[in-house]
């Protein structure tokens, strides 16, 4: 139940995920994938387009173009690009119905023959039943299969995509009725400060019976702000390298805020590469993307 390379082999990708890319153009530019690729060792690149607030659904063609851009960049770079269909608000996936349909169907059908492209169709689902979820997976897959039959597709799950914790459900519910596709995987997602022992006691039962991958997490509390947790950070990050479970930190902005890998005002100083640039919470990330793994 794990992601693996073409010869098969269990891999782990590590990277950073963006802010919401229409937010913060200067963060995203090729001196910053290019400090991600060579001086952070990262694999992956995830694209977070929003969907409301001003995202896709204000400038289809737009944030549509942005995404491709970034697919090329990280392309180039020998990175993965995970593209991010970032729902928050509303929390039920079936409100971006159409527009993800439409928005799947062109960038599948531009990126088919890539060989970097992971699609996650759903950032965190939340107020509604796996059920709900599971439906709209099976309406927007077969969008992207008809273009790139064989691409990874990352489903968001109930719970804000903590396979339903956070909604007093667990993983149980997605084991017995997955989602009906092939090639297929299940995000989960944390923030250090405030999901401890009992989520990782899940990740732990799911991932016998789950491909997962988290496909965003945060070292500060689930607000995306506040102190890093150290303690509870380094404890997600060893089990997520001993399940070989990728994973992607939020995020790679200069928001003045916990979560975010570069100090306030860093992006337009266009400097990226080093700890100089870094916040706490970009300095302990980088480091353990900086690790050696065997991929």
């Amino acid at each position: 139940m794990n992601l693996c390379n073409a010869a098969g082999k269990k891999i782990q990708l590590r990277g950073v995920s963006s802010h919401g890319i229409h937010w913060f153009p200067s963060c995203y530019t090729g001196a910053a994938l290019d400090a991600l690729a060579t001086d952070w060792n990262a694999d992956l690149f995830r694209i977070a387009m929003y969907v409301q607030e001003g995202g896709y659904e204000s400038d289809p063609s737009g944030l549509t173009g942005k995404v491709n851009s970034l697919v090329d960049m990280a392309e180039a770079r020998g990175m993965y690009a995970l593209i991010d269909f970032h729902i928050l608000n509303p929390g039920d996936p079936s409100y971006n119905l159409t527009r993800a349909k439409e928005f799947f169907a062109k960038v599948a059908a531009r990126n088919a023959t890539k060989k970097n492209v992971i699609y996650e169709i759903a950032n965190e689902p939340n107020g509604v039943s796996w059920a709900t979820i599971k439906s709209y997976a099976e309406q927007v897959i077969p969008v992207i299969r008809a273009n790139d039959p064989d691409g990874v597709v990352v489903v968001g799950t109930r719970g804000w995509s903590s396979l339903g914790v956070s909604e007093g459900s667990s993983s149980t519910e997605i084991i017995n009725n997955p989602v009906n596709a092939a090639n297929v995987m299940y995000a989960f997602h944390f923030y250090a400060a405030s999901h401890k022992d009992n989520y990782r006691a899940e990740v732990t039962k799911a991932a016998a019976s789950l491909p997962l991958f988290v496909t965003e997490f945060g070292t500060v509390s689930a607000s995306g702000d506040g102190a890093v947790d150290t303690t509870s950070t380094d404890a997600w990050l060893d089990l997520l390298d001993k399940l070989k479970i990728s994973y992607a930190n939020w995020n790679f902005g200069d928001k003045s805020e916990g979560s975010s890998i570069l100090k306030s005002g860093a992006c337009g100083g266009g400097t990226f590469s080093g700890t100089g640039p870094l916040t706490e919470s970009g300095r302990l990330i980088r480091s353990r993307i900086r690790t050696a793994d065997d991929f």
